[in-house]
C-alpha cells in the first residue's frame, strides 16, 4: 500500500531516510546524503506540499519517497546532454527503504507512472544501485544537472506511451 505522508509521519520518514543513508554508505556512496540531509525542515515541506509518500507492507512502513509534478527548477538546465522531450513530467526524489526489502523502486515507478507518462529523476554519480535500477527500468541517461548548492547529479528520464 502507498499513501501520502502526514505530519504525524515525519519522525518515521526521518528514520527511513537514515536507513537509506546507511545503505548508500555501505555501498560506497558517502557523498549523496551527507549528515543532516534530508533535513526535518525538508521533510516537513514535502509533507506540507502533499508530495511525500510512504510504502507499507504488512502494516509496517518500509519505504518513503517524494513524487512531485514538474517543472523542477534544478532541471531547467541540463549540461552534457538533453532531456528526451519537453513533455510535462513528474519528479521522484528522496527514495529510502528499510534494509532487506527489494522491489521498492518498481513499486514507486508503477505508482508514479499511474499518474504521469514522463518521469525525470537524478542521482549522485556514486549511487551505483540507483543508476543500475534506473537502467534496468528503461530510463535514459540525459546529462548532468546542478542542485541549488552547486552539487552535480546525473539526470535520467523515461516516457511511456
Amino acid at each position: 500500500m502507498i499513501r501520502k505522508s502526514s505530519i504525524s509521519d515525519v519522525d518515521l520518514i526521518l528514520c527511513l531516510l537514515e536507513e537509506g543513508r546507511k545503505k548508500m554508505a555501505a555501498e560506497g556512496n558517502l557523498n549523496q546524503w551527507k549528515v543532516g540531509y534530508p533535513s526535518r525542515e525538508q521533510v516537513l515541506k514535502d509533507v506540507d506540499k502533499g508530495v511525500s509518500y510512504l510504502i507499507f507492507q504488512g502494516g509496517e512502513a518500509i519505504a518513503t519517497f517524494v513524487l512531485m509534478e514538474g517543472p523542477d527548477p534544478t532541471y531547467q538546465y541540463i549540461y552534457k546532454g538533453n532531456w528526451l522531450n519537453d513533455d510535462s513530467y513528474a519528479v521522484i526524489h528522496r527514495v529510502a527503504s528499510i534494509p532487506q526489502v527489494h522491489g521498492i523502486m518498481n513499486k514507486i515507478l508503477d505508482f508514479a507512472f499511474s499518474k504521469t507518462k514522463t518521469i525525470r529523476i537524478d542521482t549522485h554519480e556514486d549511487n551505483l544501485i540507483m543508476r543500475k535500477l534506473l537502467k534496468k527500468n528503461g530510463f535514459n541517461y540525459c546529462g548532468v544537472i546542478y542542485l541549488e548548492n552547486g552539487s552535480s547529479r546525473l539526470a535520467f528520464q523515461k516516457t511511456i506511451k
